[in-house]
């Protein structure tokens, strides 16, 4: 995982930033190759998506961005075998801190919108596979994520409320050498 600051450019009109550039982005240790952006809009405070994955052989790496809002974003490590499995990461991204979050293949993704009228967009390096769809339970106690709930939330999908616990949880990921580290920019 990385949570990336992309440089802004200032000037009188606004500011100018990339926010990707695969060169860049290789120094930094993050070599996927995106195949498919997806920009997603919800309209109140509380919504909940996630903790979602794709499963083998359509597992997704995603870079996250919040461009108008806020969330609270987190990522789960289900890799087998992983020293840091169940632990996870997290970081509030807005539209006005430009914070992106790399969230490599065998970590579970979710995020809650801290304000209305969010978007966010994401980069997969994998595309949607529906009948490789899986994730865990927002509110599983093994994993204790703190979300930052307002008033009335979380809203959730259907099928988010039908989602596992980690311990029911048989992770089809293996474990690449690299454990859950920090999140800093």
């Amino acid at each position: 995982m990385a949570l990336i600051r992309p440089q802004r450019i200032f000037d009188e009109r606004g500011w100018f930033a990339e926010s990707y550039n695969a060169a860049r982005y290789a120094e930094l240790g993050i070599d996927a190759a995106f195949c498919q952006d997806n920009h997603v809009k919800s309209f109140a405070a509380g919504a909940l998506r996630g903790l979602h994955f794709q499963r083998p052989p359509h597992g997704q790496a995603k870079l996250v961005r919040c461009v108008r809002g806020s969330i609270w974003d987190v990522a789960v490590d289900v890799r087998s075998g992983s020293p840091t499995y169940g632990q996870w990461a997290a970081a509030e991204l807005t539209g006005e801190n430009a914070l992106q979050i790399f969230v490599p293949i065998g970590f579970a993704h979710g995020y809650l919108t801290l304000e209305a009228d969010t978007e966010v967009e994401y980069k997969v390096s994998d595309f949607h596979a529906p009948d490789f769809e899986g994730g865990l339970i927002w509110n599983d106690p093994t994993l204790a994520l703190p979300w930052p709930l307002p008033p009335g939330a979380p809203i959730l999908s259907p099928k988010d409320r039908l989602l596992p616990r980690l311990k029911d949880f048989e992770s089809p990921f293996a474990y690449d050498g690299h454990p859950l580290s920090p999140l800093v920019s």
